[in-house]
């Protein structure tokens, strides 16, 4: 059936939800309680995250940083760096459809702090001539072709890091056939001289989600916990631990604080 241009107009008076509707059916946040607001399907709390809440603490507060945040994916932690204090946020999006819905977000929340920038963080990172006071990367590290390769690129530009990351655990993940089909076999190789173990994770049917929010090709390479950790510890890092979750529905996860005092090196 052709497309009808005219179905391109809204017709109600101009007010939030109608930017959100832009994008119904495809959302993964859910609205702030109260804010009079939804999205659809909108299951993530990200606009009030405790795992940010927790960064937080562990950093002694967001107030007048200086942020670079890795895959904002609808702005949800962009949103709350923002009303948390940070100075400026670079926010890097390689999503398309994700990269216009954080522009939604600004628009509505007024964020002006905030920067979203459309591309790929790696060749960012890797051209990098500035440092940032924290770096973010919530659900990013799981969809790399080389994760390995962005801890090191994170750890040249900041002292302070959070992560939350899927992450490999062969006990939890054979015991799921939901989950292990997906998989293929774990790998032990070497990254600069560190001996790390990986495991190529498939997206199959996720794919074809008009609101898929996973890397940009076909798979990505799964982490151990200790390769990550321990990769973190050899650069200097001392490492917080915090929402380890090995039962979580999508694989087990845990999230990162990573403190670098440069003094003590």
């Amino acid at each position: 059936m052709a497309v009808n241009i005219l179905d391109a107009y809204v017709s109600q008076e101009p007010n939030p939800q109608n930017i959100l509707d832009l994008f119904s059916g495809e959302w993964s946040s859910a609205m702030l309680s109260g804010s009079g607001l939804t999205t659809t399907p909108g299951t993530a709390n990200l606009f009030d995250d405790d795992r940010i809440k927790w960064a937080g603490q562990v950093f002694g507060g967001f107030k007048d940083m200086r942020a670079l945040e890795l895959g904002p994916l609808e702005g949800g932690h962009s949103y709350m760096l923002h009303n948390m204090g940070a100075a400026s946020v670079l926010a890097i999006e390689a999503n398309t459809r994700a990269f216009l819905k954080c522009l939604c977000i600004k628009e509505i929340f007024g964020l002006d702090r905030i920067h979203f920038a459309l591309g790929d963080f790696i060749p960012y990172l890797r051209n990098a001539d500035c440092q940032y006071d924290v770096v973010l990367a919530s659900g990013v590290l799981y969809h790399m072709q080389n994760p390995m390769e962005m801890l090191d690129l994170i750890a040249k530009v900041t002292d302070r890091i959070f992560i939350w990351t899927h992450y490999y655990d062969a006990a939890v993940i054979e015991s799921r056939r939901d989950l292990s089909k997906k998989f293929g076999r774990l790998e032990t190789a070497a990254y600069q001289e560190f001996q790390y173990e990986s495991i190529e994770y498939r997206y199959q049917d996720a794919l074809n989600w008009q609101g898929f929010c996973g890397g940009s090709q076909p798979t990505s390479r799964w982490l151990s916990k200790s390769s990550i950790t321990d990769y973190l510890s050899v650069l200097g890092f001392k490492i917080h631990i915090g929402f380890d979750h090995p039962t979580h529905p999508n694989g087990p996860a845990f999230a990162i604080c990573a403190l670098r005092d440069r003094d003590m090196l």
